[in-house]
């Protein structure tokens, strides 16, 4: 080589092999070179034995998604770009005109959209049920059924259905189920093995379990990432090769930081759980309450479905749960004078999304989220949701404390 341009492009220098570091190496590529033509006319990008191309897994991906696997207990993972990605990628893979797909009326807002929008301009129908009565699913179940999402618990209100009653409906009538795990993050609770009662079975749970990689694996409020988790081989190889036609792909960037969060997950996932405990139930014995909504306390909507399966019903085991509860104001306050509270607040910032270490607050007109027949919202006031952090405890509620006291006068 005589010029330096090709030179620097062609360097033949490789380092050695055998570097070793706690974080895993950052492989950033579309292209990917093979060694012959051979080579590239055998590797199949179907399986993880090699590379193709970088929309189809490199080093970085390909170890993520065999971390989320085993998080959620599952054999194969699919990354996409975030958790709406996932849940817009199994619809597609799965659903065809003609068919119907059920949700459940409390799930997540933008899941519920597509369905109405795209999904329905596609000759998809979908249907709303009641997830705290199981006999509403059997009843909607129909010939023309392909798929029902599961969700737990309800996004905002906070129910906890039961999750594996839905699943053996669903599974009883051949109808594939799909879970929205983000809320349990993989820790929680197992998506794939929820048994009955106290006891796990395993294959009780869902067919797919999808999470916004978001929320809890990021743990850092700066990526948007969700992922698709499967048992069954042919699934995954179905919604797999709608993966790789729809184009979806993550940055080696993202993948990264996934990676270096996904150790310290079960000490913060914990760190927010206990923390948002602890706030819940001081702010729910406050006047200006009329209803908390967070899983783990007795009273709660559903709150005996997610102590068996979050804690095994065992005496004694707190169980695990995220750092998210809702509170429904007192009807004698105005939405003006709870938008004025969420105003008046400093340390928990007005945002979406969750898991992250800053503490948000989000305040929510239920009417426009849930239909009249969802009978657990109890309370006409205005519902807040909030998201914990990681912030000292007593400086948050000295701000929740702070924020109360302007309510009246707002």
């Amino acid at each position: 080589m005589s010029h330096l341009a090709t030179e620097l492009i062609h360097h033949p220098y490789t380092p050695p092999p055998g570097f070793s570091a706690p974080q895993p190496g950052v492989f950033k590529a579309s292209t990917v070179i093979f060694p012959n033509v051979a080579a590239l006319r055998a590797r199949n990008w179907k399986d993880k034995d090699g590379y193709t191309y970088g929309l189809h897994g490199t080093p970085t991906t390909f170890l993520l998604e065999e971390k989320i696997a085993t998080l959620e207990g599952g054999r194969h993972c699919l990354l996409v770009p975030s958790g709406l990605a996932a849940i817009a990628a199994v619809d597609m893979a799965l659903l065809s005109a003609g068919d119907e797909m059920l949700l459940p009326d409390n799930a997540y807002g933008p899941g519920k959209a597509l369905a109405e929008g795209e999904l329905k301009n596609w000759g998809i129908t979908s249907q709303l049920y009641d997830p705290m009565k199981p006999a509403d699913l059997q009843a909607r179940i129909g010939p023309k059924t392909r798929l029902v999402w599961l969700e737990a618990p309800g996004s905002v209100s906070m129910e906890f259905p039961p999750l594996a009653h839905l699943a053996q409906i669903c599974r009883e009538r051949g109808v594939i189920t799909a879970l929205d795990n983000t809320w349990g993050a993989g820790l929680a609770f197992n998506g794939f093995d929820l048994g009955q009662g106290e006891r796990r079975v395993a294959g009780s749970g869902a067919d797919i379990v999808i999470q916004a990689l978001t929320k809890y694996p990021s743990g850092g409020g700066d990526v948007l990432m969700g992922s698709i988790v499967t048992r069954d081989d042919a699934l995954h190889l179905k919604i797999k090769l709608a993966h790789m036609r729809l184009g979806l792909g993550v940055g080696a960037n993202d993948a990264e930081t996934v990676l270096r969060s996904l150790p310290s997950m079960p000490l913060r996932y914990r760190a927010h759980d206990k923390a948002a405990r602890e706030l819940a139930g001081w702010l729910g014995q406050r006047p200006e309450i009329a209803q908390l909504l967070h899983p783990a306390f007795e009273g709660a909507p559903g709150h005996q479905h997610w102590k068996a399966l979050c804690s095994g019903g065992n005496a004694g085991d707190e169980g695990l749960a995220a750092g998210l509860f809702s509170v429904v104001f007192h009807e004698r306050y105005s939405p003006a004078q709870v938008d004025a509270f969420c105003d008046a607040l400093r340390l928990f910032k007005l945002g979406f999304s969750w898991g992250g270490p800053l503490s948000l607050v989000v305040p929510y007109d239920m009417q426009t989220m849930r239909s009249a027949a969802l009978g657990t919202w109890t309370q006409r006031g205005v519902p807040v949701r909030f998201s914990v952090g990681l912030e000292a405890l007593e400086d948050l509620r000295a701000d929740l404390e702070q924020a109360l006291g302007r309510l009246a006068s707002a």
